[in-house]
């Protein structure tokens, strides 16, 4: 069993990513370091940090339950690509961190489903 986002549309062709849930909870673990803090420590990961407290237009995907919630709205979409591309562009692989080619190829793939989103027009889904 896992999680898996895709557009909101009833075309099974379009995009998608697809995570275990301790696989996308690593993925997040690792967004949230690249944004300067610790997921474990913000409110409804274990900790008391409040949102609030962050700046990142990573925060809806960020604080969002694994598999429920409301569907994140194209804007939503629109407003975290060019902070995940910026990530990408700073990610520096190289062949013995497979952890980190595993997170960029991530970062890949949730662009690729996020403009999807955005052109279409449609909301991302949490299923």
């Amino acid at each position: 069993m896992g999680l898996m986002l895709f557009p909101g549309v009833d075309d099974v062709t379009s995009p998608d990513i697809s995570w275990s849930y301790t696989g996308f909870s690593m993925f997040r673990k690792w967004l949230a370091q690249a944004e300067g803090f610790t997921l474990t420590e913000m409110d409804g990961f274990g900790g008391e940090r409040e949102w609030c407290s962050v700046s990142t237009t990573l925060a809806p995907l960020l604080n969002h339950p694994d598999d429920d919630g409301p569907d994140l709205a194209p804007a939503q979409c629109a407003a975290m690509l060019p902070r995940l591309e910026a990530i990408l562009d700073q990610a520096q692989p190289d062949d013995s961190a497979s952890v980190l080619q595993r997170r960029i190829e991530d970062v890949r793939q949730l662009i690729t489903v996020l403009r999807f989103c955005v052109d279409k027009d449609v909301e991302l889904v949490f299923g």
